[in-house]
């Protein structure tokens, strides 16, 4: 599936001890990308609950590649890798176009669940179909 995109820097707040970026940052930036990217076809937290579900995460996998410091202007990717009855497979990547650097990689397990019981249902076909079509 397409990849959606965008550009971002590195704000003071992002910063831990050690001078770079907190591991913690890089797990919210891929979610609030999961996010921008859902919401940007169509598929946002209010259209999910409207159909009856939100999603959860499974699991998280970030593999850190190069650190990255305040000020530098950062560019995510993320895409739908596979998608299936209840669950999404989800891909980031996180580059510095300063110099074409892989700053990380990451992927989420999620899982569509009926807000109602909190238990797994079956993604709407048309959710299906609208990361399909979605273009970054």
């Amino acid at each position: 599936m397409n990849r959606y995109s965008y550009r971002f820097d590195v704000m003071a707040g992002d910063i831990d001890f050690n001078g770079h970026v907190n591991n913690v940052t890089y797990l919210a930036w891929m979610i609030e990308a999961a996010t921008k990217h859902s919401q940007s076809v169509g598929y946002g937290y209010e259209k999910c609950r409207s159909l009856g579900g939100t999603w959860v995460a499974k699991s998280h996998r970030i593999e850190y590649k190069k650190p990255a410091f305040e000020g530098e202007e950062l560019e995510m990717q993320t895409w739908i890798e596979t998608i299936g009855k209840i669950l999404s497979i989800r891909r980031y990547q996180l580059l510095r176009p300063g110099d074409s650097a892989t700053v990380c990689e990451g992927e989420t397990e999620w899982v569509f669940v009926d807000t109602k019981r909190m238990r797994p249902m079956k993604i709407p076909a048309e959710m299906i179909e609208g990361f399909k079509g979605s273009n970054p």
